[in-house]
């Protein structure tokens, strides 16, 4: 992948707690040897989001940092949102 190429995981369906690891596999899989400072994830399909999603958001921010990236959020749906303020999450950094 080109370095000028945004790098993007795209959330595909509601995620439930047996799916967080693989989603951070996936992020790894995706930053690997790229060397990029920032990743984006599409979590527009997380419309009726529940603690999973906000412990996958959560995951996924911490393995974007140990691999030296930052996880930037694409269209958050408000109940999401709001679920990340309440929880400190919703920086979107």
């Amino acid at each position: 992948m080109k370095a000028t190429e945004p790098l993007v995981l795209v959330i595909t369906r509601p995620v439930t707690r047996e799916d967080v690891p693989c989603l951070c596999e996936e992020l790894r899989i995706l930053l690997y040897g790229t060397g990029a400072p920032e990743v984006t994830c599409d979590v527009g399909v997380l419309t009726d989001p529940g603690l999973a999603a906000v412990e996958a958001i959560a995951r996924l921010r911490l393995t974007a940092r140990e691999l030296g990236s930052v996880l930037r959020l694409r269209d958050v749906p408000p109940g999401l949102k709001a679920l990340l303020d309440l929880v400190g999450l919703g920086d979107n950094s």
